[in-house]
């Protein structure tokens, strides 16, 4: 009598997820769970590869791309290709593609570029941060990827950190209030979802992945990928309550930071990525590595790799970012297990945890891309929350030189004004790092609306805009006839240890530019950075009115809404703004803490007084 297959329950969209991974789990050999637990780059995935290797997951880097300003269609493209070879494998497991949306999907050309978290930290407003994340679901979604790199919670406690941008301030509270962005991008999980346990909501909805786990803003110096010397009690108190407000919204993943506690590299911390995170705290999604992190656990890196698989994967590391040599990885992982370093338990319990997430993201029924989401792309209403965004971030901390004198809000039908200075016009610098390349880049990189053409679309139109980006000697001297200038200065992007910087001065001349300028004209200063940066006493002395926009994206309206008046000022500090680079760290919980605008600090238009 020939026996009947058994039915496949991982197959059953009706079946219990935990019935459908231990299904799956059963039926997979050594190669394919390693597979799994193996994230490349794109430009190392081919269809021979994904169907062979059964490999689990593809990202790309910031500034890879299919080709330079590929439409939203032909990412899409890509995906899918990928996703069908991955479909055609023995057991069609589907890859997770990932992409870093850390400010909008930030990648794709046309996509709407929203401020850094910077930014966002200083609107306050959790529900703001939760519809962003919702918009950059749907961006996500439209071209493909099930994964989104976001969001950052680290503490930012020292600005001279290159990822100072990424956070939305140095107080734990204020973080976990904002937190909602996982909310955003997964969908808010009914009131019974046990904690710690992925959530997605739907079609709609992606993967979030909170970050860095944990520490990473904390380093001595603000060096990237430095050393956190805390108690375990500090780590607890300043460093780890994002993370509890993550998982009680069912973040799916997150990812370990490269760098240490107290010495010990968080990528090989058995104690904090297994006995706190997921044996004390419940987490029951998967531990993503950092790009290329294993590499970082030996001197010099690279060297010494089987060594540093073995301490990752058995520290608690589920699904590695390997990204470019996979064959190596997958070759000492599978040699670690067969000679019983790594145990198979250790394995299944990685890949329990990856098939989890994307039984639960729903990848096993709606693998490719639902292209009747295309037209969120850098849509209306999308554009519109990124202005909405800017107006709430802006940070007013001087107004009019007098306290009865407020400077703003400015006259649109002045009869003449000046608009100048390095990012009155600049795009790419208004976006900041992680836009379209890794690093960021200058001009016109994107869809979008400068400064300067956010104010030439609202002022009068008798109102005559001169725009010099370095002011001449020629323009000042005809200064009688403006009624007042713009400046617009800051810094130009960067990324990660790329941006680590000692001595946080205005590039470019910048504070040159504000007090030629301001001698002459009454000055209105923009500054465009991704954290606090050193404010000389004669630009806050000449200068009429200071605003700090950070980045701000593309949508640039924003800041024409509010110093026109057609809004308030409404944004607050989110970190302390310092003197001198000399007294940092400089936290509102320091015991000698004189700052030059305080943790919280912001005026509102019309009047000197705090927001």
């Amino acid at each position: 009598m020939e026996r009947k297959e058994e039915p496949c329950v991982y197959r059953n969209p009706d079946a219990p997820v935990e019935a459908r991974v231990q299904d799956l789990l059963s039926r997979m050999t050594l190669a394919e769970k390693i597979g799994q637990m193996t994230q490349i780059e794109r430009v190392v995935t081919n269809p021979t590869v994904l169907t062979n290797s059964f490999i689990g997951s593809v990202l790309n880097g910031g500034g890879s791309w299919p080709f330079e300003d590929a439409r939203p269609s032909d990412w899409a493209d890509m995906i899918d290709g990928y996703q069908n070879a991955a479909l055609a494998s023995r057991l069609g497991i589907p890859i997770i593609y990932v992409i870093d949306a850390v400010h909008g999907n930030n990648n794709v050309y046309g996509a709407t570029i929203f401020p850094h978290n910077i930014g966002l930290g200083a609107t306050r407003d959790a529900d703001l941060i939760r519809r962003i994340g919702a918009a950059t679901a749907l961006e996500v979604r439209a071209m493909g990827a099930h994964w989104a790199f976001a969001p950052c919670v680290a503490a930012l406690r020292d600005p001279r950190w290159g990822r100072s941008y990424e956070c939305y301030s140095e107080d734990a509270g204020t973080i976990c209030e904002l937190t909602t962005l996982v909310s955003g991008l997964q969908g808010e999980p009914p009131k019974e979802h046990p904690n710690g346990y992925p959530f997605v909501a739907g079609r709609n909805n992606v993967v979030a992945c909170a970050k860095h786990f944990v520490g990473d803003g904390g380093t001595e110096n603000g060096t990237n990928e430095g050393n956190t010397i805390v108690s375990f009690e500090e780590l607890e108190r300043v460093h780890l309550p994002p993370y509890l407000n993550c998982l009680a919204q069912g973040v799916s993943t997150l990812m370990a930071s490269y760098s240490s506690w107290n010495g010990s590299k968080l990528h090989s911390d058995y104690f904090l990525l297994t006995e706190l995170l997921k044996q004390k705290l419940g987490f029951k999604g998967f531990v993503i590595s950092d790009w290329e992190a294993l590499d970082r656990l030996s001197e010099p890196f690279g060297s010494n790799y089987r060594h540093c698989v073995k301490i990752s994967i058995n520290a608690g590391i589920d699904m590695v970012m390997v990204p470019f040599k996979y064959e190596r990885f997958i070759h000492d992982l599978t040699d670690l297990v067969q000679s019983g370093e790594v145990s198979m338990a250790r394995i299944d319990d990685a890949v329990e945890r990856i098939l989890r997430v994307k039984f639960v993201a729903g990848l096993f029924e709606h693998p490719l891309t639902d292209r009747s989401l295309l037209g969120t792309i850098g849509c209306k209403e999308h554009r519109e929350l990124g202005r909405e965004a800017v107006r709430k971030s802006l940070v007013l901390i001087k107004n009019g030189k007098h306290v009865d004198k407020p400077f703003l809000p400015l006259d649109r039908n002045a009869k003449r004004i000046l608009v100048t200075g390095t990012h009155a016009d600049d795009l790419g610098y208004q976006c900041g790092g992680w836009t379209k390349a890794w690093f960021g880049l200058s001009g016109r990189i994107t869809i979008g609306t400068t400064l300067l053409d956010a104010i030439k679309a609202i002022v009068g139109d008798q109102t005559e805009v001169i725009y010099e980006k370095n002011p001449s000697e020629e323009l000042l001297a005809s200064s009688e006839g403006f009624s007042y200038a713009i400046v617009a200065v800051g810094e130009s992007p960067y990324a990660e240890t790329l941006g680590d910087n000692s001595e946080l001065t205005i590039p470019f001349n910048g504070s040159d530019i504000v007090t030629t300028v301001a001698e002459r004209v009454p000055t209105l200063v923009i500054l465009f950075s991704g954290r606090p940066v050193v404010l000389e006493p004669t630009v806050l002395e000449k200068a009429e009115a200071v605003i700090c926009a950070w980045l701000p994206g593309s949508e640039g309206q924003g800041m024409a809404d509010v110093i026109f008046g057609d809004y308030d000022f409404e944004g607050k500090l989110p970190v302390s703004w310092f003197k001198r680079v000399e007294q940092l760290p400089l936290n509102a919980d320091s015991d000698l803490y004189d700052p030059l605008f305080p943790l919280g600090f912001g005026l509102s238009s019309g009047s000197s007084t705090h927001v």
